[in-house]
């Protein structure tokens, strides 16, 4: 490995963890060491890594010496036991768990939104919500140019946004039910191959579930715009990955759909995908494996004079977790927000 920064992947070996590892060594993030974290039915395992072999290590309490930056993806119940020792032993940790989201002193940060952001973090930096991320990356460019008044979602999430054995289980529940057996229920409290469900979440006293209100709280977050109207309806699709949502906007005076088309196929991170004659927009079988945000369908709310109408695809894995992440990472490294200790001699 070359000169860079001492980097530590918790969760390593998770649908995430995955990913993290793949996209450091595609994007060349600047890497001096790199230590993987897992639980200790996962130790010692070897995992290649830019011609290397890294082997995995169990967490301890000396995991997190000598490192920089912590990309964390192990679960609201380990970040908030380990995310802290992190920082003690001199790390910033980059959280993709719920547990920090909400602490009002904790950046929420997606980097083509807010990346100044992260300039204020104490140690910890928290990644959005995979759907909460999806939305902004398309609402945001257009609500910089005339701010949004309410946002109608309805979401449309794959199997990838409860893990790889969620999506693994999809997969024997499709094969059980083609076989007229009964489909395996362990990840999800219901089949979903062949079927949809509201997203299974805890509910809360105003009938709202949590993945509903994370959309709700953390965008208003992201935005600076605590009064932000926005209401959600998750819901759970028989699809391995990549999340699709319907999103309504409302504005204080028209916004043209053809501007907004303007704007988004210009906006960083979002592609453009329309084809009105052959009725094709994007598709989660496409957005699997991008970076980028699909965006289309753009048109006219015809109930409303100042509504617009959007529908995208878009990687939950990556741009949704993985790649939010490390795109952070990256951002603290150009503007230099951690520690310049931290690049070896």
């Amino acid at each position: 490995m070359s000169n860079g920064y001492r980097v530590a992947i918790l969760g390593a070996t998770g649908a995430v963890g995955t990913e993290l590892l793949e996209l450091l060594a595609e994007r060349r993030f600047p890497i001096a060491s790199l230590r993987l974290l897992a639980s200790p039915r996962s130790a010692g395992k070897t995992v290649p890594f830019n011609g290397e072999t890294l082997e995995i290590e169990a967490l301890s309490d000396r995991a997190f010496d000598n490192i920089d930056i912590v990309l964390a993806s192990a679960g609201g119940s380990v970040s908030k036991e380990w995310a802290p020792k992190a920082v003690a032993a001199g790390a910033v940790v980059i959280d993709n768990s719920s547990a920090f989201r909400m602490v009002p002193d904790v950046p929420l940060v997606v980097p083509e939104v807010n990346p100044e952001a992260a300039a204020h973090h104490r140690g910890i930096i928290a990644n959005p919500n995979c759907t909460t991320i999806l939305m902004a990356m398309a609402v945001w460019p257009l609500h910089q140019v005339q701010p949004v008044q309410r946002i109608v979602v309805s979401t449309y999430q794959s199997a990838s946004g409860a893990g790889a054995r969620a999506m693994e289980e999809v997969k024997q529940q499709a094969r059980a039910i083609l076989a007229d057996q009964a489909p395996p229920t362990e990840a999800f409290p219901y089949p979903l191959a062949f079927n949809l469900f509201p997203h299974n979440s805890p509910l809360g006293e105003n009938g709202y579930c949590q993945e509903e209100m994370k959309m709700v709280n953390e965008t208003r977050k992201i935005f600076s715009a605590p009064d932000l109207r926005l209401t959600a309806t998750c819901i759970r699709v028989p699809v391995l990955r990549a999340h699709s949502e319907a999103i309504n906007l409302e504005f204080a005076v028209p916004f043209s759909p053809e501007k907004a088309r303007q704007i988004l196929a210009e906006a960083p991170g979002v592609t453009l995908v329309e084809d009105w004659q052959a009725n094709y927009f994007p598709m989660p079988v496409e957005a699997s494996g991008k970076d980028n945000v699909l965006v289309g369908r753009i048109r006219q709310d015809i109930s409303h004079p100042n509504g617009l109408e959007l529908w995208l695809s878009g990687d939950q894995i990556r741009k949704g977790a993985a790649l939010n992440a490390v795109q952070i990472a990256e951002v603290l490294v150009a503007r230099q927000w951690v520690s310049a200790t931290a690049i070896a001699p």
